[in-house]
This record gives structure tokens, C-alpha cells and sequence, in this order.
């Protein structure tokens, strides 16, 4: 039973690059609510979002672009190489991405929630769950998919999909 009265939750997860966010908006298309966890983590580290001096504080002001901003991209090559700095990234994230989500569950009209979240497992947001999806492709298209839509060479995509 989810932590939300009156909300069935289900919990969507799996790799990078599996289909998760084409299942969500499937589910979003049959009046579900969905919530990409992934959006929530990068408002978080936004600029003047809570996790943005925590971020900087942590890794360093390296990390940060011309404008201020945390660069994805830089910070992405510290926390996918290094398991210990993943973890430190989590640490700060996580808890408020659970925080986030639990504001649009209880503002949510729609009874059916979807939460997308890479690191649903691994997290406490598995807990609030009614039931778990997992979505699944070959390696092989994970790889195909990264390196033809995200654009990433073959080393960083194989990077991202073991680190995840």
C-alpha cells in the first residue's frame, strides 16, 4: 500500500536507455500522473535550488560552467567513474527528490501515480510503492540508443550503463 491514501503508485525503474520515460508517458496518455525523477534532480542542483551550495560545496567550483550553472557534463564524468562520489551525489539528492515528490503526489487529482526513477531500488522511494515496473532492452540497444539519441561516444555510454 503506497504512503498516499486514495493514490495507487507505481514505482517505474530500470536502466538508461530501456524505454522508462516512453512507458511513463504511455501510462501519463491513460490519465495517470507522472513524475520523472530525473527532472526533479536536475531542479534540484539548479542554481539556487536547495542542493545546488551542497553540490558545489562537495565537488568543488569546477564543476560549474560559464554561467553559473552546474555543468551536467562535468559533474556526470566524476559520478559515473567513481562509485564513492555517486553515493555523495545521492546523499544530497535524494532526499530531496523524495521530498519533491511527495509535494505532487498529494497535489496530484489523478488516483494512478507513476514515478519514474533510475534509482528507484536503491532508494527509499521503492517503500512508497503499490507495485514496481521494470523496463528492459538488450545492452547492445541501450548502447545503440545512447550513442544515436544522447549523441555520447561509445566509452561514456558504456560507463553510464554499468554505472547505472
Amino acid at each position: 500500500m503506497s504512503a498516499w491514501a486514495s493514490k495507487y503508485v507505481i514505482g517505474l525503474t530500470g536502466n538508461i536507455a530501456t524505454g522508462k520515460s516512453v512507458v511513463r508517458k504511455m501510462l501519463e496518455h491513460l490519465g495517470a500522473y507522472g513524475i520523472d525523477a530525473d527532472a526533479l534532480t536536475h531542479r534540484a542542483l539548479a542554481k539556487g535550488a536547495p542542493g545546488y551550495k551542497p553540490a558545489i560545496t562537495t565537488f568543488g567550483t569546477w564543476i560549474l560552467g560559464p554561467d553559473g550553472q552546474i555543468d551536467r557534463t562535468r559533474l556526470s564524468r566524476v559520478v559515473f567513474s567513481d562509485p564513492e562520489a555517486l553515493q555523495l551525489l545521492e546523499q544530497i539528492v535524494h532526499p530531496l527528490v523524495e521530498e519533491a515528490i511527495d509535494i505532487l503526489v498529494r497535489r496530484s487529482k489523478q488516483s494512478v501515480i507513476v514515478i519514474e526513477a533510475i534509482k528507484l531500488l536503491e532508494s527509499n522511494l521503492q517503500s512508497y510503492c503499490d507495485s514496481i515496473w521494470v523496463t528492459y532492452v538488450h545492452p547492445e540497444t541501450q548502447l545503440s540508443r545512447l550513442i544515436q539519441k544522447r549523441g555520447m561516444d561509445e566509452v561514456a555510454a558504456r560507463v553510464r550503463i554499468n554505472a547505472q
